[in-house]
């Protein structure tokens, strides 16, 4: 299931968003093809018109591109030469991509977002920018001792004269993987520039981040499907709890709860509970379950 965000998916709201730009004129949505029939079934069921699948040619673990990779792939593959804008799919942001633009159009060059996290220690899990004014003048993927606490968020804009750069880039033996070691190469051949926006920004790979981006999403406030059942519970701030879930004598807090889960005499704290999970009479917290998961196993 693509994670939900209260009546919307992390995904969706960037196509709704996407959707209502007259500039852009097609999105593609790369992915390869072990997860290509999931997204392809997604977008059957959105109301969107722009987005389109395009498929990498990867299947295995062991053959992943990169996104860099993914990238250069989707400029051959689609034939693309004008102006493009990269999002990655797993970002919550809460600046207006049309802003990002306008941005990019004052600047002669490529231009990313930028999110100052407020610590150096947590700028060491992302790529790390030093700017002189708004250009970017060196660029650090994952350093140790980050020189700052801005960081790229997973959002570029590329003039179309740029894309010609992404093979040159790879063939010459650079890192296929991490964006950061692309604009790190990037930036000292094309001046590039930062978009810093102080609002709020969820980078969604892990438990915690997902569980802050809903509490974000809700305003600490919960969200209780109309086909849930929920008796002699309590459902706390940053609760959303899924269609055909049941809560019978649990206590939620800052959690997500899937379709069709069940949870019975039980306390769950900043966990999620994926769809069809039964747990009874045990009680978690920081925990992740999995699909149809039985706690414990003899139910």
């Amino acid at each position: 299931m693509f994670l939900p965000l209260g009546e919307t998916t992390v995904i969706d709201r960037i196509y709704a968003e996407l959707e209502g730009l007259d500039r852009i004129d097609e999105v593609y949505v790369s992915t390869n093809e072990r997860f290509a029939a999931d997204f392809e079934a997604h977008l059957e069921d959105t109301p969107y018109d722009k987005p389109r699948l395009s498929v990498e040619e990867t299947t295995h673990e062991d053959e992943k591109l990169g996104v860099v990779g993914a990238i250069e792939q989707l400029i051959d593959r689609e034939r693309l030469d004008e102006e493009l804008l990269v999002i990655a799919g797993d970002n919550l942001f809460d600046f207006a991509i049309e802003d990002f633009l306008h941005y990019f159009d004052r600047r002669d060059g490529p231009a990313i977002a930028a999110y100052d996290v407020g610590s150096r220690e947590r700028a060491t899990s992302y790529g790390v920018i030093e700017l002189d004014d708004e250009r970017v003048v060196d660029f650090q993927e994952k350093p140790a001792e980050p020189e700052s606490s801005l960081v790229s968020i997973g959002c570029y804009a590329f003039p179309g004269e740029t894309l010609s750069l992404f093979s040159p880039y790879l063939e010459t033996g650079n890192d296929p993987d991490e964006p950061g070691w692309f604009v790190q190469w990037l930036q000292d051949r094309e001046p590039t520039y930062a978009y810093t926006f102080e609002t709020a920004w969820f980078d969604i790979g892990t438990r915690g981040s997902y569980l802050d981006a809903v509490s974000w999403y809700l305003d600490d406030d919960s969200l209780v499907a109309d086909s849930a059942t929920v008796r002699e519970s309590a459902v706390g701030d940053g609760v959303h709890v899924m269609p055909g879930a049941t809560l019978v004598d649990a206590d939620v807090e800052r959690s997500v709860i899937f379709p069709d889960a069940d949870l019975e005499s039980t306390t769950v704290r900043d966990s999620l509970v994926d769809e069809g999970a039964r747990i009874s009479g045990f009680d978690l917290e920081r925990a992740l379950i999995g699909a149809y998961t039985r706690i414990p196993d003899d139910q």
